[in-house]
């Protein structure tokens, strides 16, 4: 069985699938750290030296290594792969690779001319308080197990001759499965920050607005109706769909990877439509601007015989209309951290090591040695360099310094280290390091204290430490003129030094 194995997994690679050993039980690589396999494919001798020891399974890694791989995975059984392969056109089926699962699962196999998206979930079934994955893909990052794998049983062609599909032929086999989902979310409220017993303009136009209308106005095409939805077609596509529009509360629920601004597998209320098309995802602007259409309290509540006291009254009318406009942003989207290349690199090492992973500190500490390896090398046309200052505040013992002794590893590395700094003793002590380094990197966890040493004390030296920083990142890009020391004939200046801090 091992060789069988091992001659399966080495013509895979010949055709150019990320292929590895996996442990059947646990669905996964049995190597360890994989990431790196999402980057290049492993070589003959990786695969020799793997199957050198007893294994009972392999994987592939879909995405871009694997020739943009993609796979439908039907689970529960099973349950909707027969209804979703009778939507599918009979000429598109019969080019697909299509593997039975031990579980009575199934893969759909199939490469795309295009770049693919990540892991999707394309129906759901909510079953209580539970919801259940019915079909899912397994895109970039992802992975599956496969024949020969014991239980895993190829039923139509081959994983060694894949076909290839075009975008909309993609299109087509994920519309398929949307349209067996059970499942829409609730749309995440955003609050635009009004009193509680105020109606707020959102509000009022997730009541009365016409959202059909301004799906219309923006190129968006009704295609059909079915009970309670809607079924809506993105702009610039002639065929299938891309989002259903739910007629008892006319949440817009969006499956497609390619109707930007709409982010997929996401509900939106009226006021999230319309914020996303008219606004551009600002929601206090969206919110002034539907107050000034009419929407949310009356523009003057006031009765004829009623008497304005607000200019008495703390806190003047204007002060809460700023009030109102602001609106908390959230967190920033994940997404927001993929940042393909180098940093993408350094983050997924972090995550795959760190005792504690968090996706915010690996992004903040790959940034951060980025912008110290690029300093004094590139510039933007405006003149900015790429110093930066960062600030990571968590809790103790949530890996914090993780990212940091992975930028020291680095640093030391590439024989570097002399370019680290870990505290501030003064800013005169800052200017003499700079003079010798143009380029460092300072990563200290004594920020905090520093900030809150200088709240309680009145010590001059936290001062300059301040004005040298202040004055260091916004002359990056010109020159700076350092004390001038006893003995000193002439000023010196330091120009284009490069500072990033990690704190």
């Amino acid at each position: 069985m091992n060789h069988h194995i091992q001659q399966a997994s080495l013509h895979y690679l010949q055709h150019g699938l990320s292929v590895l050993p996996a442990k059947r039980a646990d669905k996964r690589p049995c190597i360890g750290s994989w990431k790196q396999y999402q980057q290049r494919l492993p070589t003959q001798t990786e695969l020799d030296a793997w199957f050198s020891n007893p294994q009972d399974g392999i994987c592939i890694i879909t995405g871009r290594i694997s020739g943009n791989l993609e796979i439908i995975d039907f689970d529960n059984g099973g349950e909707l792969f027969d209804a979703w392969y009778q939507l599918v056109p009979a000429d598109l089926r019969n080019r697909l690779v299509i593997e039975q699962t031990p579980s009575g699962g199934w893969h759909v196999i199939y490469r795309c001319e295009s770049a693919i998206s990540g892991n999707m979930k394309l129906a759901q079934r909510k079953d209580g308080s539970k919801i259940h994955t019915l079909i899912e893909t397994r895109g970039e990052g992802g992975l599956f197990l496969c024949a020969p794998t014991d239980g895993y049983e190829l039923m139509q062609g081959e994983l060694t001759a894949l076909s290839v599909l075009t975008e909309s032929e993609r299109e087509i086999l994920l519309e398929a499965a949307w349209s067996l989902n059970e499942h829409i979310p609730e749309p995440i409220q955003h609050s635009h920050h009004t009193d509680s017993s105020t109606l707020r303009p959102g509000d009022d136009y997730n009541v009365r607005g016409n959202i059909v209308e301004l799906l219309k106005s923006h190129g968006w095409q009704f295609v059909n109706a079915s009970g309670d939805n809607q079924r809506w077609r993105r702009p610039d596509k002639t065929k299938g769909w891309s989002a259903t529009l739910r007629t008892t509360d006319n949440v817009f629920y969006v499956f497609s990877s390619n109707a930007a601004p709409f982010e997929s597998n996401k509900a939106y209320s009226p006021f999230m439509v319309y914020t996303t098309l008219e606004h551009g995802g600002d929601f206090s602007k969206a919110a002034l601007a539907l107050s000034k259409q009419g929407y949310g309290p009356p523009a003057n509540p006031l009765e004829q015989d009623d008497v304005d006291i607000s200019g008495i009254v703390c806190g003047s009318h204007e002060n809460h209309k700023n009030h109102d406009q602001l609106s908390d942003p959230g967190p920033i989207p994940e997404s927001y951290f993929q940042v393909p290349g180098y940093i993408n690199r350094v983050m997924n090492f972090c995550l795959e090591t760190a005792p504690y992973p968090s996706r915010t500190f690996a992004f903040c500490g790959a940034l951060a040695l980025q912008a110290f390896l690029a300093g004094r090398k590139i510039k933007e046309p405006g003149g900015i360099r790429p110093n930066i200052y960062l600030l990571a505040l968590a809790s103790t013992g949530t890996g914090k310094d993780w990212p940091r002794k992975i930028n020291v590893n680095i640093l030391n590395y590439i024989n570097a280290s002399s370019c680290l700094g870990n505290r501030f003793a003064s800013g005169e002590g800052i200017q003499d390091v700079m003079q010798t380094n143009l380029n460092m990197l300072y990563q200290t966890d004594e920020i905090d204290t520093m900030l809150r040493s200088m709240n309680l004390s009145r010590d001059g030296r936290y001062e300059s430490i301040m004005d040298t920083l202040l004055t260091f990142y916004t002359s990056s890009d010109s020159s700076f003129s350092v004390r001038t020391k006893a003995g000193m004939k002439e000023c010196v200046s330091i120009r284009y030094q490069n500072m990033s801090i990690f704190g």
